[in-house]
């Protein structure tokens, strides 16, 4: 089997094609660009390290997508929803599948039908992607929930954890400073705020910084596990989900062999 993942949203293209090829030995590749991930997460495949983002850019690197796509058997499109018209037309017999992450999608099912309607099956990410589908599109086509992989060849526990302390990720795209402040205040941690948007720590060098600590205090806003809860879970720390429940150990459903494996049978029956 030749899959060819196209964008790479929190890295998980990479994990997929990566653990697809060893565990399953398909022939894989993922197509990234730079811009787009600032961690460097693209750690299989290719990255596009052409920074300019102007229009020729995008539609030209969109081209040769869509063009590397017709030497695989199944395309696999994360996010990028935009380009299924184009592979649906170009490639009607290939079967696609269309990945979405969260807020790519989360609230936009009317808006972005007319774009993953050309797929044959759509995986969400997240448990409440599900919950909010509108009910006239449950049996349109096959959405299902494949749960977020954590590479635990990458993210294990390392180094000494320091007592008493806490970290909480912080972005202006999702906020919730406040929330992390009180929670670590109430449980008497020293709290230390990481803002990825101004600070970002390579992918790579993540696990090392993770494990440092002995508690991950997660985002508030979405009822379920952020990858970063995931990935801090897998490195051994204790998290305190949105709800102010503490956590530990990486649920199995998130184990990348399972997870690909699981990915398999829903391929099969394509």
């Amino acid at each position: 089997m030749k899959v060819l993942h196209i964008w790479n949203t929190a890295g998980v293209a990479s994990i997929l094609a990566k653990y697809q090829a060893e565990l399953l030995g398909w022939n894989t590749w993922v197509l990234m660009r730079l811009p787009y991930d600032p961690f460097c997460m693209t750690l299989y495949g290719e990255l596009d390290t052409d920074t300019r983002n102007s229009f020729m850019v995008r539609a030209l690197w969109i081209l040769k997508s869509v063009l590397r796509s017709r030497c695989y058997d199944l395309i696999h499109v994360h996010a990028l929803d935009k380009i299924l018209p184009i592979l649906r037309v170009l490639y009607p017999q290939k079967p696609i599948i269309m990945h979405y992450h969260g807020t790519d999608i989360r609230g936009k099912w009317s808006e972005r039908k007319k774009y993953w309607r050309n797929a044959n099956l759509i995986l969400v990410s997240t448990l409440d992607l599900l919950t909010t589908l509108p009910r006239e599109y449950l049996q349109y086509r096959r959405i299902v929930y494949l749960p977020n992989p954590v590479d635990t060849r990458l993210f294990k526990s390392s180094g000494q954890k320091i007592p008493g302390t806490a970290l909480f990720v912080y972005s202006q795209k999702y906020g919730y400073l406040k929330w992390a402040e009180k929670i670590a205040k109430e449980m008497g941690l020293t709290l230390t705020v990481l803002n990825r948007d101004k600070s970002p720590i390579p992918h790579r060098k993540f696990p090392q910084f993770l494990s440092k600590f002995e508690y991950f205090i997660d985002q508030k806003g979405i009822p379920s596990l952020s990858k970063t809860a995931l990935e801090a879970l897998a490195c051994g720390l204790k998290v305190i989900r949105w709800d102010g429940k503490v956590i530990e150990g990486l649920p199995e459903e998130h184990k990348p062999e399972n997870v690909v494996m699981n990915l398999a049978k829903l391929i099969k029956e394509l």
